[in-house]
């Protein structure tokens, strides 16, 4: 596995935009946005400042499923002090065989107004976290941008992680462009067809493909971590290995590596099992092969993807 590039002292991107009024106009924008709702592909148009909503059924107000100290991320972002998670409700997909389908599809969670979600910001940094992991956060980004506006005041330096489904507008990422120094997105499917059968998703695969290139163009295709091994600025792609190839890993490995990098840092995920619809399905209701695993790890390694980690038979990540 190749060494990721590593740096002295990290300095959020995002304090040059607060001191020179550019995150308070970002805000500003994106806050406009939710009354007419185009942050995901999908492009709703609803107003979720008069109460509609659509396919996410997200309101004006974030909503938090839980927030907590995670130690199971990838290494350099859960680090030794753990990265902290703010798991956002709801969804702009509808996985079949989501394992957090409580939150992602039944909404599960409580509505967290700005200052709330400032105050968790605060509170996992005062745990001593690394980052914070915006989980499924593409729905949420102008009251992720209100909340970071006002935490700064009160003393916040963390990197922000956005941690996604890879199903994200190139417009509400430019929002971000500068603010978030590491992003965490999926590269789920190489076919639309099975990402929407699957899925929900609509256009899957152009849609992925066009938010990993703003992605990388923001923060480059390098991951950058500090003296210890922390992320400070980068991508990491993740994804995750589905039955019978559904996933498409060698198709998804060879576009990566054409369009955006070798150098890459991927996630391959063994994690998958049977969960919410998928149980009892006759292609989703088992888990992976060892076979079919190490068949995806053969794929990516083939595309000249070698950095990164895999995951052993219990789901613990490790290198490559």
């Amino acid at each position: 596995m190749s060494h990721s590039e590593s740096i002295g002292v990290a300095y959020p991107s995002y304090l040059r935009l607060y001191e020179s009024g550019e995150l308070a106009r970002r805000v500003t924008e994106a806050m406009a946005q939710l009354a007419c709702c185009t942050l995901c592909p999908r492009r709703c148009r609803v107003d979720r400042l008069a109460g509609e909503q659509g396919y996410c059924r997200a309101g004006a107000v974030a909503r938090v499923a839980s927030w907590n100290r995670h130690m199971w991320e990838e290494p350099p972002i859960s680090g030794t002090r753990g990265s902290g998670t703010i798991f956002f409700s709801g969804c702009t997909g509808a996985c079949i065989f989501c394992q957090n389908y409580p939150i992602s599809q039944l909404n599960h969670g409580d509505d967290t107004p700005v200052e709330r979600l400032a105050s968790m910001m605060l509170q996992l940094q005062h745990q001593g976290c690394h980052n914070i992991n915006l989980v499924t956060g593409t729905h949420f980004v102008p009251q992720v941008l209100a909340a970071l506006e006002a935490a700064i005041p009160q003393g916040f330096r963390l990197p922000l992680v956005y941690n996604s489904s890879g199903y994200d507008a190139v417009e509400a990422l430019r929002l971000l462009d500068g603010i978030v120094d590491i992003y965490l997105p999926d590269a789920k499917y190489a076919d639309d067809a099975v990402a929407r059968e699957l899925s929900g998703f609509r256009g899957y695969v152009e849609h992925n493909r066009a938010a990993l290139a703003e992605i990388c163009r923001q923060v480059g295709p390098e991951l950058v971590c500090d003296a210890e091994g922390i992320a400070v600025r980068g991508m990491i792609v993740r994804h995750l290995v589905l039955p019978g190839g559904l996933a498409g890993s060698a198709e998804v490995a060879q576009w990566l590596a054409a369009n955006l990098s070798p150098g890459l840092h991927i996630s391959v995920m063994s994690q998958y099992f049977p969960a919410y619809k998928a149980v009892g399905d006759a292609r989703l209701g088992r888990k992976i092969t060892e076979e079919e695993y190490e068949a995806a790890i053969a794929a990516f390694v083939a595309a000249g993807l070698e950095a990164g980690w895999q995951q052993d038979p219990d789901d613990v990540i490790r290198d490559a």
